[in-house]
């Protein structure tokens, strides 16, 4: 087991060349690997996706790529791979690729909800939870964190305005391994270097990420076989809520409408979308006055993913209670309310409360990355207080869909992105 850890915490042998080429066509564009002197050593990436896969970070320093009439972002437009020893203010245990996937994750999300302060906290390249908020970070850092506080940690904070000083406390009062924002107030960098684990990075470039949200970007994927699929990375169509579509659908001659949605749920869906772009498909998320209430994954089939997202809110829940009150995870609290009759009242209580709230879903809005192909799904979201939906659209089932909405006592809304929203 020593071992094991000596091993999470040792750089890898690195046998990357220090520049990169790459010819598509006429255009070539050359990459140059990034390493840091931290502590009088030069140092690449920790370690890949796992201790024994030694990797490298390369950053587009020249050429352009124009396909089809449309331009991609160029050298001078990097974020994660410009890192200098000057963004990397402190390195903690040094950053792998993982954390720096991560920190990419964030940026998703970010390009797409500039408009207001927004965090997202992310594991394993999805987000944990998500939020953005008027008041400022603290209050979205708050509502983003209690979205899943079990999955945060150990994770990943990314933010696009300067960070604060509460916010930062707030960080620092729970494990994280990484945190990202354009800027730090002073005292914010204080209360975070008290945590010298910590990987703490300053991008500039967070505070501009509007200004990337139409330019893509060249998306490349590796096969097992050595060859490589490219392609246009997404771009999110749904920029406002004006630009979601009527949701209808045509049967026998004649047209089945859904009812649009208010401008607080068009809101929350404009939000909830945005948050997709960064999520692992097949996947769904409830949303809630700014912030995500259950995010779910990965998942082969539309209905079971809501089925799982809906057993995983009613979990988070349970849990943000039992935290609340008793200072126990909701796992812990059961382990205890095996010998002890106090700790059994109040779980008991807890999950009185939960179902009653159904989980905190009820009043939220839902956004599927994918068309639903049954209306079984719907059904599902609507059964526990779903008042809006936006999906695709494009399903021959279309008109059974919106009857599911229609049909629902109060009413529910649906509006279509007509884009999809797949990410693997």
């Amino acid at each position: 087991m020593s071992d094991l850890k000596k091993m999470y915490a040792t750089l890898a042998d690195d046998p990357f060349p220090g520049e990169m080429t790459l010819r598509l066509g006429d255009a070539e564009l050359r990459f140059t690997k990034k390493t840091w002197t931290i502590d009088g050593v030069q140092k690449g990436l920790r370690y890949g996706e796992n201790p024994d896969q030694p990797a490298a970070l390369y950053e587009l320093r020249h050429g352009g790529l124009t396909l089809g009439g449309v331009a991609f972002r160029g050298p001078g437009q990097a974020l994660v791979s410009a890192m200098t020893e000057e963004h990397l203010i402190q390195s903690g245990k040094h950053p792998g690729k993982i954390n720096l996937t991560d920190v990419d994750a964030g940026i998703t999300v970010l390009q797409y909800v500039s408009a207001r302060p927004a965090v997202v906290i992310l594991k394993h390249n999805n987000p944990c939870g998500a939020a953005w908020s008027e008041a400022g970070l603290p209050q979205a850092f708050d509502k983003a964190f209690f979205s899943d506080r079990i999955a945060a940690f150990g994770g990943t904070v990314v933010v696009n305005r300067t960070l604060d000083a509460e916010t930062a406390r707030r960080i620092a009062s729970v494990y994280f391994e990484v945190v990202a924002a354009p800027d730090y107030d002073p005292a914010a960098l204080t209360a975070l270097r008290a945590k010298k684990n910590l990987r703490i990075l300053r991008l500039p470039g967070l505070a501009h990420l509007a200004t990337l949200a139409g330019e893509p970007f060249l998306d490349v994927k590796s096969l097992n076989d050595g060859g490589m699929v490219l392609q246009f990375s997404f771009r999110n169509r749904i920029l406002s809520p004006g630009d979601f579509l009527p949701a209808s659908a045509e049967s026998g001659g004649v047209t089945v409408l859904a009812r649009k949605p208010t401008p607080r749920e068009a809101e929350d869906l404009l939000f909830a979308w945005a948050v997709e772009a960064g999520v692992t498909s097949n996947s769904v998320i409830f949303a809630r006055d700014g912030a995500t209430v259950a995010i779910g994954t990965g998942e082969q089939d539309r209905v079971g993913c809501v089925e799982l997202t809906i057993h995983k809110a009613h979990t988070k829940y349970a849990d943000r209670l039992a935290f609340a009150e008793a200072g126990l995870s909701l796992y812990e609290l059961e382990k205890k309310a095996e010998t002890d009759e106090a700790a059994r009242t109040l779980l008991d209580d807890v999950r009185r409360r939960t179902a009653e709230a159904r989980g905190g879903l009820a009043g939220s809005v839902l956004v599927s990355d994918g068309f639903f192909p049954f209306r079984d799904g719907v059904d599902l979201a609507l059964s526990v207080g779903v008042t809006a939906i936006a999906q695709p659209g494009g399903s021959i089932r279309d008109v059974e869909v919106i009857a599911a909405v229609n049909e629902a006592v109060p009413q529910a809304a649906m509006v279509f992105t007509g884009q999809r929203s797949f990410k693997h």
